[in-house]
């Protein structure tokens, strides 16, 4: 049964009533000049409009008024200079403003006076905010959120808090509760009209418990908006309109309770006219329903149709159901899913609520054929679609192979999944997913035709780069992490990170100088590497080996010492000489005159790359990483002596 609710408090308020009265004594008093308002008289274009063409015009400036002519204000009140300039003029005012408006004013006023700081709660742009602040020589503060709260800067000791008449409590209650958190020292007046809080909460208890709520009212009204917001909250179905013509009679033809609730400015012929025409809509509605009824029992089911009805009859074999026309419907035991020893009885009692679908409508016999599992096939089949275009992970087993890819169930319903889309990497055949459930992604449906596609590679792609993302977040420039080495090249190595591969370039691998990267490294070698840098964009990370053992020249001091003998290889030969590594890293030059106790020409008949030597250390120049060796002083006094004198009887028989 569909009804109508008016919540209460609808319509007029008291100040808005005494702001049209007194504009209708005006008119019935047909005064010698002009008759305007200041502003409009209240936010409703139907109101103003009627007061328009019954020669009431509204002002914007006190311009061009002459003392016959009669200015009302509005509800909303003016600022004090507003009434200056008016009896400067000697112009004939009409003050109707809001007696609760008027009280602000006065509380401003006499905070003025006494050089207290005002905060008024509310839109600053609003008309009687407006009127407000001009009271206190437009110098007030004006916030209307929790988070200009927040951002209030005040030095002050003393500050007054008002409120526009029609703002929600919960606004007031948040800001006070800001500022006391904020040590601030203020009082407070609520000010908020009593008629707009009750109008509020009637509206909110209304919205609670109606299908649909109907506010009536201009847009532009700021207490309208504000009821359509807490009614929009509570009660999804919640429409503004202005007119009875704005209203969208169809959205209401399923609600059994519709809500009305009108703002302040709202009068009260609009609110009759537009519950009138719903009135009107819902008896033709019911009318409407009643001829559906009959007709419903007249026609008989299609096949294919979804059909309600209530169980007649329960057997054994069969469901008897009574589909509210001239025929019963059948459903057989095949047409019903059971689990293990399940029965019809078991399922089903007589009076339950069913639903099934036609797959017969006539058996020869005049039977209407019913079936539970069709109708379970074309829930499953919405479930597809909605996947497809929700984007929904489904669990789908895999079936059968086939040419091209696999056959996958959904519950009721089969589908196919080609072959690249079974995995994230190449496959030749599906025999391992055989059986197995896995997730999915709906990518086409054809109902018509019986058909759908899924895929799980979209799904192992969205978690390899949702994995990825979370790598990268945790990875950061400088840090020593752990990897496993995949594969060389010959500028270096690739280190898996963990589904991040990073370059670990040959120069960055051991401190000596390496021709490949298998003299250091092996595929599969686990090992401990600083990152060096990191560009998400183009996917890189550099890597660094040597970087987590420490530099040679570094322990150079505490290893090697002048006067030392030292044991090395023989890494590069030079003109003037060799070069000898005593570690990775750490490179001694043997000067040519160094290298035996005679002279030599030729390094490379002393010396062989790959040789091992022993040599002392003659110098360390650390600021300039040079290290001096000699292989000569080496050799015993004996064998230095000995050289001398094969080297001088070689230079006599030359001569």
């Amino acid at each position: 049964m569909k009804e109508i609710v008016l919540a209460e408090n609808s319509g007029f308020c008291f100040g808005v009533k005494e702001a049209i009265n007194k504009t209708e004594e005006q008119i019935e008093h047909k005064c010698s000049g002009r008759i305007y308002t200041f502003g409009p008289l209240i936010h409703n274009k139907t109101v103003t409009n009627d007061l328009s063409s019954r020669g009431v015009d509204i002002l914007e400036n006190l311009d061009g008024v002459i003392e016959e002519d009669v200015v009302i204000v509005r509800s909303h009140g003016e600022g004090k200079r507003f009434f200056q300039e008016a009896e400067k003029k000697k112009l004939n005012i009409i003050d109707a403003t809001c007696p609760f408006v008027d009280k602000i004013h006065q509380l401003v006023s006499e905070a003025y006076e006494n050089n207290v700081q005002v905060l008024i709660i509310g839109d600053k742009n609003h008309p009687e905010v407006v009127g407000i602040n001009g009271w206190y020589e437009n110098k007030a503060w004006i916030i209307n959120s929790e988070e200009e709260a927040e951002a209030l800067a005040y030095t002050e000791d003393n500050l007054l808090i008002v409120c526009q008449t029609t703002i929600k409590k919960e606004l007031m209650d948040r800001v006070v509760e800001i500022l006391e958190k904020r040590n601030f020292k203020f009082q407070v007046k609520n000010t908020i009209c009593s008629a707009t809080s009750k109008r509020q909460k009637s509206t909110m208890d209304l919205a609670a418990k109606s299908d649909c709520m109907i506010i009536i009212g201009d847009k532009s009204s700021s207490n309208t908006k504000k009821l359509y917001e807490i009614s929009k909250n509570i009660c999804k179905k919640t429409y503004l309109v202005e007119k009875k013509e704005d209203l969208l009679l169809h959205q209401m033809e399923k609600c059994n309770k519709i809500g009305v609730a009108a703002g302040a400015s709202t009068p009260e012929s609009l609110i009759k006219e537009v519950i009138a025409t719903m009135s009107e809509k819902i008896t033709e509605m019911k009318m409407e329903d009643f001829m559906d009824e009959i007709e419903q029992s007249l026609r008989l089911p299609k096949l294919n149709e979804i059909v309600n009805g209530t169980v007649h009859q329960v057997t054994d074999k069969e469901v008897i159901v009574n589909m509210g026309c001239k025929k019963d419907g059948v459903i057989p035991k095949e047409e019903v899913t059971l689990e293990g020893d399940q029965k019809l009885t078991d399922l089903f009692k007589v009076g339950d609520d069913i639903q099934a679908k036609v797959v017969k409508t006539d058996d020869g016999e005049g039977v209407i054929t019913l079936s539970k599992k069709k109708l379970e096939v074309n829930a499953h089949w919405t479930e597809i679609s909605e996947a497809l275009e929700n984007k929904t992970v489904l669990t789908v087993k895999v079936l059968r192979a086939v040419n091209g890819g696999v056959i996958v169930g959904y519950k009721e319903v089969t589908g196919f999944m080609p072959l690249s889309q079974l995995a994230d990497k190449y496959i030749e055949t599906a025999d391992e997913y055989i059986g197995k459930e896995i997730t999915a992604r709906v990518t086409r449906v054809e109902q018509r035709k019986n058909r759908a596609v899924f895929s799980h590679r979209i799904i192992l792609n969205e978690e390899k780069r949702a994995k990825l993302e979370e790598l990268w977040q945790n990875l950061h420039v400088d840090d020593v992490v752990e990897g496993k080495v995949m594969r060389f090249t010959d500028y270096g190595a690739f280190v898996d990170l963990g589904g991040i591969d990073g370059l670990l370039h040959i120069s960055e691998i051991s401190w000596g100088k390496l021709k490949h990267p298998q003299e250091v490294l092996a595929i599969g070698d686990v090992v401990k590497v600083k990152i060096l840098a990191m560009n998400e964009e183009s996917g890189k990370i550099s890597l660094g080996l040597k970087q987590t053992k420490p530099e040679p020249w570094s322990l150079m001091g505490e290893k090697y010492n002048v006067g030392d003998i030292v044991t090395g290889t023989v890494v590069q030969i030079k003109e003037y000489g060799a070069f000898v590594e005593l570690e990775p890293g750490l490179d001694g030059l043997v000067h040519i005159s160094e290298i035996a106790n005679k002279r030599v020409e030729n390094v490379g008949e002393e010396l062989k790359i790959g040789q091992t030597v022993e040599a002392k250390l003659l110098e360390i120049d650390p600021e300039k990483k040079r290290i001096s060796l000699s292989i000569k002083k080496t050799a015993s006094d004996e064998e230095v002596y000995e050289d001398a004198e094969t080297e001088e009887a070689e230079e006599a028989i030359e001569e």
